[in-house]
């Protein structure tokens, strides 16, 4: 009788797109701190400096891999061999940058450790004044990522990034504080098991949402079983069956049905009520539906998956 393939008020569109420049900006000022980082740390001798650049240093590549995932999607739309063109990029760059986080954290973790049995030595004042210029430059960072990591996961990666940099940048300033006025040798692992522990719940659950995507599970915020109620409420509507709802990447959720009609129902009038349902109660804005005469059904039980 009829199918249709519809987008409903407006084409979707990754959320992650509309934050490039930002993206860009926390990238060059990630850069900045590194280099900062890096030259004095080698200068001073200060390990504290060139282990919280190896930590930058990640984060710079994950920014990167960020960016890169953005303009990779962008440039490459859907062909007829890429149907979907280059999305998942950035899903495949958040899960990138979770792995990213574990590593970092992990390695913090055991450097702190190992630093109980032998601290060393960390000259208090250079290191005072590196994380300061870290510090303000990881809070510019952090308040152009910051709206964007609410709707997309891949910028949430990258948010995640800058937000555990900003908070070893504090956690390096605490450190230089304390041992510029004590030269308590302690302060630095210390900080370090705290900078290790807050990062990975936070990674956990990005990279959850990473697989939850790449596994094509619904949205964890869609009501899948009320989206098939809606649509066999419709008039003219007998039954719903493979209805499956996924996303694309951050902001671009997709849906796919079948709907079996009454014999009195008129399938252009279905299949509009139905697209319009999806998209003004479910934000689902990319919708393939498949109009079929009740009797066409049966097959569908057919098949096995």
């Amino acid at each position: 009788m009829g199918h249709g393939h519809g987008h409903g008020h407006e084409t979707p569109g990754s959320a992650s797109a509309r934050y490039l420049p930002r993206l860009a900006a926390a990238l060059g000022i990630g850069v900045a701190v590194l280099l900062l980082e890096v030259v004095v740390g080698v200068v001073t001798g200060s390990l504290a400096l060139i282990s919280d650049a190896g930590h930058v240093l990640t984060d710079v590549l994950g920014l990167g891999m960020a960016l890169t995932a953005i303009v990779l999607a962008r440039r490459s739309g859907p062909t007829y061999r890429r149907t979907f063109g280059l999305y998942r990029a950035e899903v495949l760059a958040a899960l990138a940058n979770a792995l990213l986080l574990f590593g970092v954290a992990a390695y913090v973790t055991y450097e702190a450790v190992e630093r109980f049995a032998n601290p060393p030595e960390v000259p208090g004042l250079p290191v005072l004044l590196v994380a300061v210029g870290g510090l303000a430059g990881n809070v510019v960072a952090f308040v152009l990522l910051r709206d964007g990591a609410k709707e997309s996961l891949n910028l949430r990666g990258a948010y995640l990034e800058v937000l555990a940099d900003m908070i070893g940048s504090i956690g390096v300033l605490v450190s230089g504080v304390i041992t510029l006025t004590t030269g308590w040798r302690y302060a630095d692992p210390i900080i370090g098991v705290a900078i290790g522990l807050f990062v990975l719940p936070r990674t956990f659950n990005l990279a959850r949402r990473a697989l939850r995507i790449l596994f094509q599970h619904a949205p964890a915020e869609v009501d899948v079983e009320r989206i098939n109620a809606d649509l066999a409420a419709l008039a003219g509507v007998h039954d719903v069956h493979d209805l499956h709802v996924w996303t694309l990447t951050s902001g671009m959720e997709v849906a796919s049905a079948h709907l079996s009609l009454e014999r009195t129902a008129e399938p252009g009038e279905v299949l509009a009520a139905a697209q319009t349902l999806l998209a003004d109660q479910y934000s689902i804005k990319h919708a393939t539906l498949q109009c079929e005469p009740r009797e066409s059904a049966a097959r569908c039980q057919e098949l096995s998956w």
